[in-house]
């Protein structure tokens, strides 16, 4: 039997890593760790036991990529090389060329949107192409998938994230920092609103043992494709905060000046802040949690509210973004159909899926 080859582009990187070492154990997959510095590649092979030529230098904006995916005979490629706010779909339509399935982690909410521009050409070639494989939208669609036959008429979804201690990687925080302070439209009540970027200041309590978190609103891509995907929602909301009320604050104090006119913008403060939040990591939290909150009319035409949860500790967060790519790359690597065509990462995982890709850390949901 041919094993099934995986490219992980950026693989080396803070959620790339933790993509291989899932999958590197699967005796159907032949995978090959990529970016652009082949000696980071070939240190991780080495610590995952693999072969040295697992390790490859590749550049995903190179104007050869797809002739580079054909020789080395991928399969699948799984894309975490971020920020992929500002990228063009390089990266996919060089997949797309090369006959592989494509998946990207990607947060940035135009990006993961608008893949569906390249639907008919992955239908021509027969491939898989996701984008959003992460937590947004793949987990927090399917957790409204699971619980939306329980309404009669879905009304709100809210939805937030409260990070551990660990910083992710400078990428993922350029990526999130990039939007401070500015403005983005999001439905409210039925009327499409502008929000701001790490504004809109409020207080959360997750379940036990993470409690109160402070929250900012967040432009993530299920602002503008859970209105399309759960017609008659007339609320949709995502916030976001840190393991540190100082930071946070900071955070929030720092957008305030952008959305002032004081401050042009927070990426250039990302370099410090990531170096800063590596330094005070042994003083914060080391838990993190989600939570999707629902309101509607339940099948009995009375209100319903239910709120699903899950919960990480000893610094295990950080994998939760993982779990859609991880399971995608074992269901192509088993030959599970997968639709032919271009979409975000929705109704392709049950939470029960994802969750799975986690196991063995300190991840656990609490169901509504």
């Amino acid at each position: 039997m041919d094993l099934h080859t995986v490219l992980v582009l950026g693989g080396y990187g803070f959620f790339g890593a933790r993509i291989c070492q899932a999958l590197h154990t699967n005796p159907a997959i032949h995978l090959l760790i990529g970016g652009r510095d082949l000696q980071q590649a070939q240190r991780l092979a080495a610590r995952l036991g693999l072969d040295s030529t697992q390790a490859i230098a590749i550049d995903a904006t190179a104007s050869d990529l797809s002739g580079q995916l054909v020789q080395h005979q991928v399969a699948t490629v799984i894309h975490t090389a971020g920020p992929f706010q500002g990228q063009d779909y390089h990266v996919a339509r060089a997949a797309i060329a090369a006959g592989a399935n494509y998946l990207d982690l990607a947060d940035g909410r135009a990006f993961v949107a608008g893949i569906d521009a390249l639907d008919g050409m992955a239908r021509a070639r027969g491939v898989f192409v996701t984008s959003g494989a992460s937590s947004l939208p793949a987990l927090s669609s399917a957790v409204v998938d699971r619980y939306l036959p329980r309404f009669r008429q879905l009304d709100t979804i809210r939805h937030g994230i409260a990070s551990g201690a660990r910083a992710p990687g400078l990428a993922t925080m350029r990526g999130v920092f990039s939007y401070c302070g500015k403005p983005f439209d999001r439905l409210e009540d039925g009327r499409v609103i502008a929000a701001r970027g790490w504004l809109d200041l409020q207080r959360h309590r997750f379940a036990a043992p993470v409690g109160p978190r402070l929250l900012g609103s967040c432009d993530v891509p299920d602002l503008a494709l859970f209105p399309l995907r759960y017609p008659g929602v007339k609320t949709v909301t995502f916030h976001a905060g840190f393991a540190s009320a100082p930071g946070h604050l900071f955070i929030w104090a720092g957008a305030q000046l952008v959305r002032l006119g004081l401050l042009k913008s927070l990426l250039p403060l990302v370099k410090s802040l990531h170096a800063l939040s590596g330094w005070i990591e042994p003083l914060v939290s080391d838990k993190g949690a989600m939570f999707v909150a629902m309101t509607g009319t339940g099948l009995d035409g009375q209100p319903l509210a239910l709120t699903w949860q899950l919960v990480a500790a000893h610094n295990h967060g950080p994998h939760i973004p993982c779990g859609a790519a991880i399971a995608l790359g074992h269901k192509l690597a088993s030959g599970a159909p997968l639709p032919h065509g271009a979409m975000p990462c929705m109704g392709l995982l049950t939470v029960e899926d994802y969750l799975a890709a986690l196991a063995g850390f300190a991840v656990h949901e609490v169901p509504a």
